[in-house]
């Protein structure tokens, strides 16, 4: 799990426990004052897919200029590992995947409200700097030969890199499963596989340190992303606004330049 600016949830439940207290979340609203008259801030805490770790860290960093007293915690991981997280009850106030299956895991415990699409996303191959086995296309990752990292099949990551390669007719045999799309680049930047079926934004953070092929089945297996408050929020009114700007222009510049799509 890829954590920015946040402790595991677990850590974070005394952090929630302390704010229940409080009311006023939005910046433009008096906060809650201490016996001694001291203003409260507000945390707010968004849990993530992993893919979406630099535009959400910068949309943090925006919102808290523009809301100044609070504070925006990230939880970055794997949609399917922050979905069973948030239906176990760790405390958060957004919740944003990377594919519909996993928010369904939320809603259909009643936990969040109706989510709204905020972008697409597709896969690339991708291979370290130099391309050192040649890879040229999807089928040379079913070559025994070649050494190649997928996400796991019930992560979205891997979701989508299962519908790639049943629409190219082909089977792969990956020397490693990885429980988010992070970890799977990982392994190419390490040089310790020769490919990956990654999405096209973590190929472009990553800069030089990989490469991307993009291959036609791709299309095939577009994940939408989806984003939703949650029902019992602690930074309730925080949290629509924060949800507010990921969907506002502003926010669909951030994510266009990292190589989303936006709907």
């Amino acid at each position: 799990m890829v954590l920015r600016r946040v402790s595991r949830w677990a850590v974070a439940l005394p952090v929630a426990l302390a704010l229940a207290g409080l009311s006023g979340c939005g910046s433009g609203e008096p906060a809650a004052s201490t016996g001694s008259g001291a203003a409260a801030a507000t945390e707010l805490t968004v849990f993530a897919a992993a893919s979406l770790t630099e535009t959400f860290t910068e949309l943090g960093t925006r919102y808290e200029a523009a809301h100044p007293g609070t504070t925006v915690r990230f939880n970055f991981g794997s949609s399917a590992t922050l979905a069973q997280q948030i239906v176990q009850g760790a405390p958060a106030d957004v919740f944003a995947a990377a594919d519909p299956a996993t928010m369904k895991t939320v809603t259909d415990a009643s936990l969040a409200g109706t989510p709204v699409t905020f972008a697409r996303n597709k896969l690339q191959i991708a291979v370290p700097a130099g391309n050192p086995a040649g890879v040229a296309g999807l089928k040379d990752l079913a070559d025994p030969k070649v050494k190649v990292a997928l996400c796991a099949e019930q992560v979205p990551c891997g979701a989508a890199a299962v519908k790639a390669l049943d629409a190219a007719g082909l089977r792969v045999r990956p020397v490693t499963l990885e429980q988010d799309v992070k970890a799977t680049l990982t392994k190419v930047e390490l040089g310790e596989v020769d490919a990956a079926l990654v999405y096209k934004t973590d190929v472009i953070a990553a800069g030089g340190k990989v490469q991307g092929i993009e291959f036609p089945e791709a299309d095939q297996a577009v994940n939408d992303y989806p984003i939703a408050t949650l029902g019992k929020a602690p930074a309730g009114e925080a949290a629509r606004r924060f949800a507010d700007l990921v969907l506002s222009q502003q926010g669909k510049d951030v994510l266009a330049k990292a190589g989303f799509d936006t709907p």
